[in-house]
């Protein structure tokens, strides 16, 4: 089992946008993330410990201004904890092993696909292409990855 976990050489690597997002528990300004107009197939994998969260297959537009997945790819690489910051009621999202804010979960996804909208920050996100996924050790999600319309 490949170990996934937060370490000081990544933390260092993070761009100031990452580190506030991933570690000060930020946001990005909607529209802004790289990842919110991406249609490749591939995972999305945590971008400092590298444990895959979200496959392209699970991708929707939800229009809110963040990439939107309707599931984790792998639910135990999910912390669900109480936000009550800026006076609302939500549920913040973060890495099981790398303990890096994501983004937060509603109840307002597609009913078809489950009903929930994870909206995650792009700057808490490594994309892996599925061409590169075999090589960089994701081979096991290929499965769960297709083409997104």
């Amino acid at each position: 089992m490949p170990d996934y976990r937060k370490s000081a050489e990544a933390i260092a690597a993070l761009t100031p946008e990452q580190y506030r997002v991933t570690q000060q528990s930020g946001t990005e300004r909607p529209g802004t993330g790289e990842y919110l107009h991406n249609k490749e197939p591939g995972i999305y994998v945590d971008v400092v410990s590298g444990e895959p969260l979200f496959a392209s297959a699970d991708k929707f537009d939800s229009h809110c201004g963040w990439p939107s997945f309707t599931r984790p790819i792998e639910p135990a690489h999910i912390n669900e904890l109480r936000d009550t910051t800026f006076g609302m009621v939500r549920t913040e999202v973060r890495s099981a092993h790398g303990d890096s804010h994501l983004g937060h979960v509603f109840p307002d996804g597609p009913p078809d696909r489950g009903g929930l909208r994870y909206c995650i920050n792009s700057a808490s996100l490594r994309f892996i292409p599925r061409a590169d996924m075999e090589k960089e050790g994701y081979g096991a999600y290929l499965d769960q990855v297709e083409a997104v319309s």
